[in-house]
């Protein structure tokens, strides 16, 4: 099965142009995530964790977010007999970003964006170690399959610089893909309103928290695998 960032894609440094054009999410709160097309054609893009294309003809969709709905990934009101609450109750001390320089490349990294899916460390065990301090060596491997790691980065948590031109972005359409027991993964800059990203974090994609568990609402801090969550969808 596909997963985010597995496609071929331009690296690019800037915001995706043409933001109009693109979808958006709406966090509602103490509900859904508010799924909007701004296309015509109706919701494009939206991948179910057996890659399969959803809501396509509709206009809007509401996805689940608290975890509980029997109709994963779509809301069935589940929120409202459980009491959830989407209020974002982390304290930001996790949120800043270190660089790691080396000889070639320099890795950064913010642990206040990382939602813990591990393609760094099961991808490039070498460079990406939690085990070891500091847990980021940016000389263990080739540059360029130091690069092809970062780029499997859903959350943004991850970007690199290499001859002094920092990269954080891909150049690919907007979609978002439910994540098998985890999160939703936008790409392609799907705008999500009312919200504050990381510091010095991507703005083409990110990772949305679907357990309800997350502290960093509506972003994933990676609860999905401290509560156990899982989709049997």
């Amino acid at each position: 099965m596909e997963q985010p960032g597995d496609r071929k894609a331009k690296r690019r440094t800037v915001e995706p142009a043409d933001d109009r054009r693109r979808p958006k999410i709406s966090p509602v709160k103490n509900g859904p995530l508010l799924y909007q097309a701004l296309d015509p054609s109706g919701v494009e893009g939206l991948i179910s964790s057996r890659g399969e294309l959803l809501g396509r003809g509709r206009d809007s969709v509401s996805l689940c977010r608290c975890g509980a709905s029997a109709t994963k990934p779509y809301c069935d009101g589940a929120h409202l007999r459980i009491g959830f609450d989407s209020t974002n109750t982390c304290d930001g001390s996790l949120d800043h970003r270190l660089d790691h320089v080396g000889e070639r490349i320099t890795i950064h990294y913010n642990h206040g964006a990382c939602a813990h899916l591990r393609h760094c460390v099961t991808g490039l065990p070498e460079v990406f170690d939690h085990d070891r301090r500091p847990w980021i060596d940016p000389d263990a491997a080739p540059v360029e399959e130091i690069i092809a790691v970062i780029e499997r980065c859903p959350s943004g948590a991850l970007s690199y610089s290499v001859a002094g031109e920092e990269h954080r972005d891909l150049e690919r359409p907007p979609r978002v893909v439910v994540v098998k027991d985890g999160p939703y993964c936008l790409e392609g800059g799907v705008e999500v309103e009312d919200t504050i990203r990381s510091e010095r974090v991507s703005g083409e994609h990110c990772t949305l928290c679907r357990c309800g568990a997350a502290e960093n609402k509506p972003f994933c801090d990676g609860s999905h695998r401290k509560v156990g969550f899982r989709d049997e969808s």
